[in-house]
């Protein structure tokens, strides 16, 4: 309070002609008229009181208990705050004189000029000049602080009251006498400030002594504001007495305006709680959500890089058949999340800007960089991981081919082994007949020929093992086994044959007849039956083709051999002749060689079954060729089908991401306009999903029917997916770039034409548009909105300043939500510490420190507690106990130290 008045005390001094011109009116007021001494007398007396009883005493008669000086002193000490000289104990007239001169002095150094008040009169009890007296003191330490809008103490106690009661219809408050007679300016006054202590609808205008007194009741029953008028003397008088009313209105004005300043403080506290409240509920919000994500991607990258091929062709097709799920169900939400997080970051941010608040780092690890860098990982992992499947497939299927071919190939083989070293092994020709001997020798040749027929087929056995083992086939060590057997076999087949050959040679000369026929049938027989069980071979072997034109040569080739079939059958007719030939001639000439032929194992029976066997295999091979023609023209089918729909998808996606980028460049209509219309985009390509999924099946049906290939398109199932997970993030953001553009605004009282006029400068300035401003292209769009930035060094540094706040993190480049954030940050009124500060000092009734129950009564519950939650104890010199530091919690609000 002393301060408080020393500083009107200095303005006073500058200004004491106002002041004199002021008295002099006072002065002609003290010739007082009767009605307004005895409403004087009483204002006065309970103005007085009102504050005496502070020091626990009153007066009863204004001109009697002032006389001594005593009083009066007290009354100064009072309502100034301030210690006056020692007083005078003794009951003399001087010692009386001393003690109201003491006061008198001190009157007069707060700057008030006394005219014509002596401490004699004072003394001597003359009312007028006691009056006169307590009217200046009232009027210095009651009114003259009052000043609103610079104007004078009377004149801003009036226009304080014509304020306040403005929307009163029926009060008309113009002076300090007429205007309150019918009691309605005080109800008015109540009224406004605390509405629940008077029912202001049923007063009326004709009414005064129930207007009066109920404002004088209520004022000194709730306000604690003393009765200092009588409604019987206003209501009887012409006009009251302007220096009582305005005593009493001074009391309101009093009363009401320190209520009014805590609640200001308060309201102001509540406003910048709420903001931190709702701040930190999103920072744990984005902090949980960032925890997740990573933890999904850490769990998924390890599976992707696992490039373990499996043994079988159904364990790798059901690893595609994973990543086919993870791709379609797994992973399309997780793009949605961590777009998700991005927009809650900007919108966060853009909130803390708002207010004025410090930007958010999230903890170790979840920076949005973080989960960029942890995607790209994955990506990554997942790259080349659907065509390794594939390759995978394809080295096992051409595996299977190569094993079936091996097992048929070796069982033909061994079969027509089968019994031959024990053949070779006979020492028949030590028994036989010469012309035996010549039938054997004959027949051995006739083997030779055989074995060297059959060394290409061991050669394709071991050349396909080879290629196995090459491939890594996963039984390749039973296939390696089989094929040593089968080669060991054919080394030893070889000595045996050589030995034979010598045993037969040496005894050749022994040998004399000879059948010709039966030797003719031998050369033809072997021959032909190679050429059958070759048909045979072929007609059985196993084909892989992925195109119409393969089958069709296969087809092709097919249709040639069974066009040889006719010219076969008359080789078979002519060979059967021969045997019927030597048939006849051992039944005619009764030879002795019991219808066997020597040359030959191979007999007419096994030319005939072998034949029938040809031709029931011709059929077959037709009916297989033409289901793979059937196949392949189903593939060629689902090909098309799958272009035709990915030649729209495509396409539509581009397009739909083009005019995106339209829309967010030109402005059309308001920020909301643009909304609904990105809405409308959002809403089509949202109802557009249902054709990536139907292409999705038909994806997967190209993919069991294991087509690796697609001429009809150039768009592949992975290029639709980068392009619609891409179209669905760019519409977020750019939906949450315009929202945050409307918070903006909102938040800081931007009008849709200012808008327009920012989104037109930066549209102008961005040539390339590419939605950022570089910072050569800034620089010009600033010039051109009036900013002082020329090329001398003041100007440089003004511009360095202004980048370091539109482009923090120095990427070159400024978006349009940095820019209109930086435009209205330059406009904008935002809270600060200092002013949060200063409305806790308010609350605390001018201490350094604040009290919880300080707090909890000025303050809303859950933002007392708030508070007192985070407030630090108080450890100044002059702190009690419980006292809380709320300097340092204001300035904790706007980031100065860390929450």
């Amino acid at each position: 309070m002393d301060h408080h008045h020393q500083q009107h005390h200095d303005h006073y001094d500058g200004g004491e002609n106002d002041y004199r011109q002021q008295e002099d009116d006072w002065d002609r007021d003290l010739l007082l008229d009767p009605a307004w001494e005895k409403q004087q007398r009483k204002t006065f007396t309970a103005w007085c009181n009102s504050h005496l009883r502070k020091a626990g005493t009153q007066i009863e008669n204004i001109e009697e208990d002032f006389r001594d000086g005593l009083k009066l002193m007290l009354l100064l000490e009072v309502i100034s705050g301030e210690r006056l000289a020692k007083p005078e104990r003794g009951k003399m007239r001087v010692h009386k004189i001393s003690n109201v001169n003491k006061a008198l002095n001190f009157i007069a150094s707060k700057g008030v000029k006394l005219v014509s008040i002596g401490a004699e009169e004072i003394v001597d009890g003359n009312a007028k000049m006691t009056l006169g007296m307590i009217w200046t003191i009232i009027l210095r330490f009651a009114i003259q602080d009052i000043s609103v809008e610079e104007t004078s103490a009377k004149e801003g106690l009036l226009l304080w009251c014509q304020r306040k009661t403005a929307p009163y219809k029926n009060v008309n408050i113009q002076n300090f006498h007429i205007s309150w007679k019918d009691g309605l300016g005080f109800c008015a006054l109540i009224h406004r400030h605390r509405p629940e202590l008077i029912d202001y609808g049923k007063l009326r205008k004709d009414d005064p002594m129930t207007n009066l007194n109920t404002a004088f009741d209520v004022a000194e029953k709730y306000l604690d504001i003393p009765k200092m008028l009588d409604a019987e003397d206003i209501v009887s008088t012409l006009r009251s007495d302007e220096k009582a009313i305005m005593t009493y209105v001074s009391c309101y004005y009093h009363a009401f305006s320190g209520k009014q300043k805590a609640e200001t403080a308060a309201n102001r506290i509540c406003k910048v709680l709420a903001v931190n409240q709702e701040n930190e509920q999103l920072m744990e919000d984005y902090e949980k959500l960032a925890s997740d994500l990573l933890e999904w991607i850490r769990r998924t990258i390890p599976w992707l890089e696992n490039r373990v091929p499996e043994n079988t062709m159904q364990a790798m097709q059901q690893k595609l058949e994973d990543f086919r799920d993870y791709r379609r169900l797994h992973k399309p939400p997780k793009v949605q999340e961590k777009c998700q997080l991005e927009i809650n970051f900007n919108t966060l941010q853009t909130k803390l800007r708002l207010s004025n608040r410090p930007a958010f780092m999230p903890s170790e690890g979840k920076m949005v960089s973080d989960i960029s860098n942890a995607w790209g990982s994955l990506e990554g992992a997942e790259k080349g991981y659907e065509e390794w499947l594939l390759n995978e497939i394809r080295r096992l299927e051409r595996l299977d081919h190569l094993a079936e071919k091996f097992r048929q190939k070796a069982a033909i083989h061994e079969a027509w082994t089968d019994g031959k070293e024990e053949m070779l092994q006979q020492k028949d020709y030590e028994t036989a007949s010469l012309s035996d001997i010549k039938a054997l020798l004959k027949k051995h040749e006739a083997f030779e020929s055989d074995l060297a027929a059959h060394q290409d087929r061991v050669e394709q056995i071991a050349a396909i093992a080879q290629e196995l083992n090459e491939l890594e086939y996963y039984d390749s060590p039973s296939v390696n086994v089989r094929c040593q057997q089968i080669c060991d076999q054919w080394d030893s087949l070889g000595v045996l044959t050589q030995k034979r050959s010598e045993a037969l040679q040496r005894t050749e000369k022994l040998l004399e007849t000879i059948d010709q026929l039966y030797l003719e049938f031998a050369k033809r027989a072997a021959p032909f039956n190679n050429w059958m069980e070759g048909a045979m071979e072929d007609l059985q072997d196993t084909f892989i083709v992925h195109t119409i034109e393969e089958i069709q040569g296969l087809s092709t080739a097919h249709e040639q051999f069974k066009a040889t079939l006719p010219e076969a059958d008359k080789e078979r007719q002519a060979i059967l002749g021969i045997h019927n030939e030597i048939a006849k001639i051992v039944q005619t000439y009764h030879v002795n060689m019991a219808g066997t032929n020597p040359y030959t194992t191979i007999n007419p029976q096994e030319i005939n079954a072998k034949w029938d066997k040809v031709r029931q295999l011709v059929p077959q091979r037709d009916q297989a060729l033409i289901e793979e023609h059937a196949r392949q023209q189903n593939n060629e089918r689902l090909r098309r089908q799958f272009a035709n729909q990915a030649n729209v998808i495509g396409p539509w996606i581009q397009t739909k991401m083009e005019e995106i980028g339209r829309i967010s460049i030109e402005m059309h209509g308001t920020l909301e306009d643009q909304l609904t219309h990105l809405r409308q985009y959002e809403k089509s390509i949202v109802n557009y999903k249902p054709k990536i999924d139907q292409l999705e099946g038909d994806h997967q049906l190209i993919q069991e029917a294991l087509i690796f290939d697609n001429k009809h398109t150039n768009y592949t199932m992975e290029h639709i997916r980068v392009g619609w997970e891409q179209l669905l993030t760019t519409i977020a953001r750019t939906i949450n770039e315009i929202e945050n553009q409307v918070l903006t605004r909102d938040a800081k009282g931007i009008s849709q034409e200012q808008m327009n006029e920012f989104r037109a400068s930066f549209n102008h300035f961005d040539r390339d548009h590419s939605g950022t401003l570089g910072a050569e292209e800034f620089k010009a769009c600033l010039i051109s909105l009036g900013f002082d930035i020329g090329n001398d060094a003041q100007g440089e540094a003004e511009f360095a300043r202004i980048m370091s706040i539109v482009d923090p993190n120095r990427l070159g480049v400024i978006t349009f939500q940095a820019f209109i954030d930086f435009m209205s940050r330059e406009t904008a009124d935002t809270d600060t510490a200092d002013q949060v500060m200063a409305s806790f000092k308010v609350l605390a009734g001018d201490k350094n420190y604040i009290l919880a129950d300080e707090l909890r009564r000025e303050l809303p519950p859950d933002q007392a507690e708030y508070c007192i939650a985070r407030m630090t104890p108080y450890t100044g010199p002059d702190a009690i106990p419980g006292a809380l530091d709320y300097m340092s919690f204001s300035t904790a609000l706007y980031g100065e130290s860390d929450l």
